[in-house]
């Protein structure tokens, strides 16, 4: 398994308009090869922002490393500089590869 998550400081009264873009965009990710999960995680406030976190699943870094680089990619990150305005910064990458794996099916 191989895990990306970005991290995003979302301004404090933007969250409803931050999870609309989310829920509403095309991601292209159930077509593309290797991707097996998608999560958007909405975590604690403070003064200035909430962190909400993005956290893909997929097969293999190969997997990821050409979702990156298609025409797939493009798509769904057209227009994201738009809502420059809801971040307190920008995000940050965090990439992991499972070192241990349990599930209920085992």
């Amino acid at each position: 398994m191989y895990l990306t998550m970005n991290r995003f400081r979302v301004k404090l009264g933007q969250e409803e308009a931050f999870e609309t873009v989310w829920k509403t965009r095309d991601s292209h990710l159930k077509t593309v090869d290797g991707f097996q999960a998608f999560n958007l995680l909405k975590g604690a406030a403070d003064d200035d922002s909430r962190l909400y976190i993005s956290h893909t699943v997929w097969r293999d870094e190969e997997s990821f490393v050409a979702w990156t680089k298609s025409e797939a990619f493009r798509a769904a990150h057209k227009g994201a500089k738009g809502n420059a305005e809801m971040y307190d910064g920008p995000p940050q990458l965090e990439i992991l590869h499972s070192v241990q794996a349990l599930s209920v099916e085992e």
